[in-house]
C-alpha cells in the first residue's frame, strides 16, 4: 500500500521572543533566595505571569500568595516583577518581614518619574490597563493619587485638577502604537501636559512588537505563547490580528486547536516575555503531529540588556562563595 505523504508545514519563530531581562532576574531572585534561606520563600502575586514558571518554582518551594498578610511571620517575602504599592511595603514593612524586591528596574524608573512629577505639584496620568498588577502598584506609588487612561476617548473624560500642570507616565507593557494614541489626545486635550513620548514602553515589548510586524508579512497564521492575563502577550496577538493574521494566544501545545491549521502552510511563532522557551519548543514538536515541520528562524534584534540583582541576595551569594 503507498504510504500517505506527510503535508509540509513551515515553521517561521520570531526573534527576539520570550524571556526579558526583567523576567529572567525576577525568576533567579526567587531561585537564589530558596537556595540561600532554604523553602518555603512567599511571594506577593505571580512572579511573572506564566503557569509553567510558577509551577517549576512553585514545586522548589515558593509560596505564592496574595496578600502581604498571607504570609506567615518572619517569612522571607518577594514583590513580584510588576511592583507592589507603598501601602504593600508599609505593611510588610510593619511586621518586619524580610523582602526581597524583584521589580523590573523599568517599572521602577516609571514609579520614580511620576513620583517626580507629583512632588513637583504635575497630578500624574497613567496610560495602563486597570486592574493590571503594574498598574495598580504604579497607582500605589504616586502621591497624590492618578488618573488612568487606556484609550484616546478615556482622554475627553478625565477630570483634571490643573490643565496647566500634568505630566504621563505609561505601563512598559503596552503596543507602542495604543500608547501613541493616548499621548497624542492627551497632548491634544493638555498642550503643556509633559512626558517621555514612548520611551516608557520597556525595549523588550518593543523588540517583541517588531518582531510580530515582520513575522506578519510572512505567515497565514500567528501562534502567541503566553499566559491569557500576560499584557505583553496580548499585545503581541492584537498586532498579528490587526496585520489581517489569524492570530492566537496559547498558555502552551495542549491548547493549539488542529482546526486553525487547516488549509495553513506557514505558521509563525512568537513567545510573550514571560514564556520560558521550552514551551515554545514543546508547541513546535505538537505541529510536527500535523506535517513535516520545516524551521526558519527570523533574523532580529539581539538583545543583551541584564539587571543587577537586589543587593540583598548578591552580597549573599559572594559571602558563601568565599565563605
Amino acid at each position: 500500500m503507498a504510504q500517505v505523504k506527510k503535508r509540509k508545514i513551515d515553521v517561521w519563530l520570531a526573534s527576539p521572543r520570550g524571556f526579558c531581562a526583567g523576567v529572567e532576574r525576577a525568576i533567579e531572585i526567587v531561585e537564589r533566595a530558596l537556595e540561600l534561606h532554604g523553602p518555603p520563600v512567599y511571594v506577593r502575586h505571580e512572579i511573572v505571569h506564566n503557569k509553567r514558571v510558577v509551577e517549576t518554582l512553585r514545586a522548589k518551594g515558593a509560596v505564592f500568595v496574595e496578600e502581604v498578610g498571607d504570609v506567615p511571620d518572619g517569612a522571607v517575602t518577594i514583590f513580584s516583577a510588576h511592583g507592589v504599592a507603598e501601602k504593600v511595603e508599609i505593611e510588610a514593612k510593619r511586621r518586619n518581614l524580610p523582602v526581597i524586591d524583584a521589580t523590573c528596574p523599568l517599572v521602577s524608573k516609571v514609579h520614580k518619574e511620576g513620583q517626580n512629577h507629583a512632588k513637583n505639584d504635575r497630578q500624574v496620568i497613567l496610560i495602563g490597563h486597570e486592574g493590571h498588577p503594574e498598574v495598580e502598584g504604579t497607582q500605589g506609588r504616586i502621591p497624590g493619587g492618578v488618573l488612568l487612561a487606556t484609550r484616546p476617548e478615556d482622554v475627553a473624560k478625565l477630570k483634571v485638577r490643573d490643565p496647566e500642570m500634568l505630566a504621563y507616565v505609561t505601563q512598559t507593557t503596552l503596543s507602542v502604537d495604543e500608547t501613541r494614541d493616548v499621548i497624542e489626545a492627551l497632548k491634544n486635550r493638555f498642550p503643556n501636559i509633559i512626558g517621555p513620548d514612548v520611551k516608557d514602553i520597556c525595549y523588550a515589548t518593543q523588540n517583541r512588537q517588531q518582531s510580530v510586524r515582520r513575522l506578519a508579512q510572512h505567515v497565514n497564521l500567528l501562534l502567541v505563547v503566553g499566559a491569557p492575563n500576560s499584557s505583553n502577550s496580548n499585545r503581541l496577538r492584537e498586532i498579528g490580528t490587526e496585520l489581517g493574521v489569524p492570530s492566537y494566544l496559547i498558555d502552551d501545545a495542549d491548547n493549539l486547536d488542529p482546526s486553525w491549521l487547516d488549509g495553513i502552510d506557514i505558521v509563525g511563532i512568537t513567545a510573550g516575555a514571560s514564556a520560558p522557551e521550552e514551551l515554545v519548543q514543546e508547541l513546535i514538536t505538537r505541529l510536527g503531529d500535523f506535517g513535516e515541520v520545516k524551521l526558519t528562524n527570523m533574523e532580529g534584534v539581539e538583545e543583551n540588556i541584564t539587571f543587577k540583582l537586589p543587593s540583598e541576595l548578591k552580597d549573599a551569594v559572594h559571602q558563601r562563595k568565599h565563605a
